[in-house]
């Protein structure tokens, strides 16, 4: 039975723990040549690494602001403060408490006190937000989305403000896309419905909430006590960066859909159908290929994280040449194929068609036969 000590020790190390890694889908790690640094540039705090087959977080310089989580296009970096699903089930219940409006503060305002804690969602800070929980909230019936910050002018952290803004830009136009009249605002107020009358009742259910945050708290340290102490420390029998990529059968390295852009899709279609042609989004990207310059090779299918890109077995008419299918939906604008094109012959542009974006069929690329490879003996005088 692990003791008090034991159980103090994991809980804090849960505590300063805000993001979770999942090495194997950053595209750094897939390919050392890859030009992405979202991460390491929306970071604050130089506490996130992506270089050379390698992404690390250093905790100690974390500042949970969850910045990286939210530009990561493939999900590499996953927010544990809260988890994308516990800040879902939260704004569900704010929505019902507030007659139906979605209001989300950073901790900073949230320690002023000012507001009702029942009729906001407190986020260490407006830059965790993503698109998802917005839309998600928008296609519920949700009309009023806002973002309360503490005067980010005036905060430590206002590197973030950016992203933030980005975040807020990039949801108003896939809304204004789907016709919704909904937009996503920003304050540096709690509105009037929101304050907290009186202060002397916060501070009851403060009181309250503390010894049942703790007892949770100790069964879950408890229990990952139990956990960690049967974890072999020595990764002897950890699998290798090598095995854990591995090819498959069909010649690509290990493919995943990111759940994120999956629920804003999913969101955007209930919202109802798109009003206007193409937008331009950092979500999704669309694959343009010189065709005349391509020699075929394949690495855009083999590094392609999502499968956006593949080889068809289509075989085109005549049998000349080959198919690349593309699907806009499943591209998550990582510039991996690109990265990887041997001819460079490949870009990755942020505007996409409506109609590519929600069609189930990939678009076809033809692709012409490649040029015979001259052999070795071939320029030797007879």
């Amino acid at each position: 039975m692990p003791n008090l000590v034991d159980i103090v020790e994991i809980a804090e190390a849960l505590e300063s723990k805000a993001v979770f890694l999942v090495t194997d889908r950053c595209v750094v790690v897939r390919n050392r040549h890859s030009s992405c640094s979202k991460c390491a540039d929306a970071c604050l705090a130089d506490a996130v690494l992506a270089v050379d087959n390698v992404l690390a977080l250093d905790g100690g310089r974390c500042v949970s602001c969850g910045a990286c989580t939210t530009v990561c296009p493939t999900e590499a970096l996953i927010p544990l403060a809260p988890l994308d699903e516990d800040l879902a089930a939260r704004a569900a219940d704010v929505v019902v408490a507030s007659g139906g409006h979605a209001v989300f503060a950073c901790a900073r305002i949230a320690s002023k006190r000012l507001g009702d804690p029942a009729k906001f969602v407190e986020i260490p800070c407006l830059a965790r937000m993503e698109e998802s929980v917005l839309l998600g909230l928008a296609a519920r019936g949700v009309s009023d989305l806002l973002l309360v910050d503490g005067a980010c002018a005036t905060c430590k952290f206002r590197a973030t403000v950016p992203g933030i803004d980005a975040t807020v830009a990039s949801a108003n136009t896939l809304l204004a896309a789907q016709g919704s009249p909904v937009r996503v605002e920003r304050a540096s107020a709690f509105p009037e419905d929101v304050l907290l009358e009186d202060q002397r009742s916060l501070l009851a259910s403060q009181r309250r909430g503390f010894f049942t945050q703790a007892r949770t708290v100790a069964k879950d340290a408890a229990e990952k006590t139990v956990e960690v102490a049967f974890i072999k420390k020595d990764g002897a029998d950890a699998p290798s960066l090598r095995d854990r990529l591995r090819m498959s059968d069909s010649g690509t390295l290990p493919q995943f859909n990111p759940e994120r852009r999956m629920r804003v899709l999913d969101a955007m279609d209930r919202l109802g159908a798109s009003v206007v042609s193409e937008i331009d989004t950092r979500l999704f990207g669309s694959v343009l290929i010189d065709t005349d310059a391509c020699s075929a090779c394949g690495m855009c299918t083999v590094f392609c994280p999502t499968g956006a890109l593949r080889k068809s077995e289509l075989v085109p008419d005549g049998g000349e040449g080959s198919y690349l299918e593309f699907s806009v939906a499943d591209c998550v604008q990582c510039n991996l194929c690109a990265d990887a094109c041997l001819k460079k012959c490949l870009v990755v542009e942020s505007t996409v068609s409506t109609d590519e974006l929600f069609d189930f069929e990939p678009r076809l690329i033809h692709l012409p036969e490649p040029p015979a490879r001259s052999g070795i003996l071939s320029g030797l005088k007879r």
